[in-house]
């Protein structure tokens, strides 16, 4: 089975500053019986790539086309050229229009809510994606529940809806080696409760003098400094050195105020065997199996939440043993069930 992945126009397919669904994507083609017939086509600056899957559409600007446009054409004419069993797009739903012109084996995947999407957000359009793909997959009940909102839909058009999560690798994590560290990565915004997040955790380290916190992120759209002696803010990093903070951390704090549509990081802690604390928004009970939540976000629940963790060190370890132990959104399985998507839909 030949399938193509197209990404969406400017997504880094690199190690440089990857996108999270680059970063979903490496994982699990790597694991798919079909990695030797996947290609992923995309438009990444950077010169260093995260697999060699990867074939990179170069567009040259003009006055008679947007970038889009020319970023379709070039994967059109690419594909014309070897066609593929599946098409599979990636979070841009205002693909699906000129792409169906010349291909019927369209599958769109959905990694925001679709009613803030172009080309998604009336229901006119959103059935107008049912009629013109073979399939959409969303990465959270959440995502597919808004989807849904005011459709009424045939049996036939809710069989070509499916959720398939998001997924990382699982590795070996010793607890005893856990450090006393909060985590929190991401944007360091207020969309994100950086803000709450920022006056929580200086109290806490003003109380718990042994406990340190790590941020990774930045915002430059925003200016929300906090400093503190136990304090550190790395900035941006690269996912490995993410990775390796979530594996030394004790707790990881996912405290977005806006309605998260899965919530790689919570997942990725959940991996690493972390006592993760998350809000109840959209998606990120559907990330991790045993999480701390936050039913309204404010500095006094956050910091009542952070100083449970430290002070009750029996509910901070049995959650992160719970972390480990109900751990099953590997890439292994993930890709196992795109697999079997992939054939059920080139069956019938």
């Amino acid at each position: 089975m030949k399938i193509s992945i197209l990404l969406p126009y400017k997504e880094n397919f690199s190690p440089l500053y990857p996108g999270a669904i680059s970063i979903f994507l490496n994982g699990i083609i790597l694991k798919s019986k079909y990695k030797k017939k996947i290609t992923i086509y995309g438009n990444t600056k950077y010169k260093k790539k995260l697999n060699n899957n990867y074939i990179n559409l170069n567009i040259n600007k003009t006055f008679f086309k947007s970038f889009t446009k020319s970023y379709l054409d070039a994967f059109i004419k690419k594909e014309l050229k070897n066609k593929s069993d599946l098409i599979e797009i990636h979070n841009r739903p205002k693909y699906i229009d000129s792409l169906s012109k010349f291909f019927n084996n369209l599958v769109l995947f959905f990694h925001n809510d679709p009613i803030d999407m172009e080309d998604s957000k009336t229901i006119t359009q959103r059935i107008n994606l049912l009629n013109k793909t073979k399939k959409i997959i969303f990465n959270s009940n959440w995502t597919k529940k808004r989807f849904l909102k005011n459709l009424n839909l045939t049996k036939l058009q809710k069989n070509k809806l499916e959720v398939i999560n998001q997924s990382t690798n699982k590795v070996k994590i010793s607890l005893n080696k856990k450090k006393n560290k909060i985590v929190f990565v991401g944007r360091l915004n207020k969309s994100k409760g950086y803000d709450v997040f920022g006056n929580s955790i200086l109290k806490i380290l003003d109380k718990y003098n042994n406990w340190v916190s790590s941020v990774i992120g930045d915002e430059p759209r925003e200016r929300l400094i906090f400093k503190h002696k136990n304090l550190n803010i790395h900035g941006f990093k690269d996912h490995k050195f993410t990775l390796n903070e979530l594996s030394n951390s004790s707790i990881c704090v996912v405290c977005s105020r806006w309605e998260e549509p899965f919530g790689r990081i919570a997942l990725e802690a959940s991996s690493r065997g972390c006592a993760v604390i998350i809000t109840n928004k959209g998606g990120l009970k559907e990330a991790v199996t045993n999480p701390l939540i936050i039913n309204k976000l404010n500095e006094k629940t956050l910091f009542n939440a952070i100083d449970k963790l430290i002070s009750n060190t029996n509910l901070r370890k049995s959650l992160q043993k719970k972390s480990l132990k109900n751990f099953y959104l590997t890439n292994e399985f993930i890709s196992k069930k795109i697999d079997n998507y992939r054939e059920n839909t080139i069956k019938s």
